[in-house]
């Protein structure tokens, strides 16, 4: 997949379109209207961007465009945290993970997950 990089309004769409798709324009507007303020206009500009950075794509429905994801979320979401963790971080997860834990603490319950993900990956090193 090439990398898209997606300002903070698209991710808004693609996380809607992820989530529950086909989308018209009007009920991506209607989901959006209440937390952001976007009108129709915006979303159609934000569409075309997507659609422009091969995001997303529409069919012809029957009375409006349906528009659907042309990117995958997991791949999405992987290329921006790897891009985020380079750029602010040099790539160093360790030093992201400090620097969150020191900065608001970790929870009990956080803490267990970052154990389960550890061990699994290490258990997924041992195979290789």
């Amino acid at each position: 997949m090439n990398k898209i990089s997606l300002s903070d309004g698209e991710w808004k769409i693609m996380n809607l379109l992820w989530h529950s798709s086909p989308k018209t324009i009007t009920a991506l507007t209607n989901d959006l209207r209440e937390s952001t303020g976007w009108t129709r206009h915006i979303i159609i500009t934000m569409l075309n961007r997507l659609e422009a950075k091969g995001a997303v794509y529409y069919e012809e429905g029957e009375r409006a465009k349906l528009y659907f994801p042309l990117v995958e979320q997991t791949e999405t979401v992987l290329k921006e945290t790897e891009t985020f963790l380079e750029k602010v971080y040099s790539g160093s997860l360790g030093l992201m993970l400090n620097t969150m834990v020191q900065k608001q603490g970790i929870s009990q319950e956080e803490l267990s997950e970052l154990y389960s993900i550890l061990k699994k990956a290490e258990e997924g090193g041992k195979s290789k």
